[in-house]
């Protein structure tokens, strides 16, 4: 498991969906998740710090889990199939340590109320993580060794458009600009 922080969320200026960037803790690798406007609102709130007048739904859920004993121990990108993300939220209670299925958009709602550390399986980032150079803030596609075969093997352009089917376009469109600049 790769420990990864919220980057950022951005607007498509296409098509207006919302996509939570993941960085990784400790590289320049990202990993962008399409999520929906009530979810990308409702990390958006916690991590502004923006007060609301009555708990979202992540705000119940946590009260819940809290109530009934559990704490949330982290979250789990965990899978990626048909370009759909799978998520899981690990909760502690008493000396049980439980994994739930969840969207990771509602995960990450969650994480970033109770403060969690978050993770994305070393699988999920194969196949949907981006490296972006530093000075364009555009993806790049360097050569990969094989692990199996122990050699260098170049990724045809065709190759990586499979990989980031759902994302090709959005990321095309994207302003890079100020990737690397963080919120206070």
């Amino acid at each position: 498991m790769i420990e990864m922080t919220i980057d950022s969320i951005r607007v498509s200026l296409m098509n207006y969906q919302r996509v939570v960037i993941l960085k990784e803790k400790i590289s320049d690798r990202y990993l962008p998740i399409w999520i929906g406007p009530s979810e990308a609102d409702a990390i958006a709130v916690k991590l502004q710090g923006v007060a609301v007048p009555r708990p979202l739904t992540h705000d119940l859920l946590n009260s819940v889990i809290d109530t009934l004993g559990g704490t949330v121990n982290s979250i789990i990108v965990n899978d990626l199939k048909n370009d759909t993300f799978f998520a899981k939220v690990v909760i502690e209670s008493g000396s049980k340590q439980m994994e739930v299925d969840s969207r990771p958009s509602d995960a990450l709602a969650l994480a970033v109320r109770t403060g969690v550390p978050i993770f994305a399986d070393e699988a999920v980032l194969e196949k949907a993580g981006i490296l972006l150079d530093g000075e364009t803030g555009k993806p790049i596609f360097e050569e990969r060794e094989a692990a199996s075969e122990g050699k260098t093997l170049k990724v045809s352009d065709e190759e990586m458009k499979k990989k980031m089917s759902a994302f090709y376009d959005f990321i095309n469109t994207l302003d890079l600009d100020d990737f690397d600049k963080r919120k206070s």
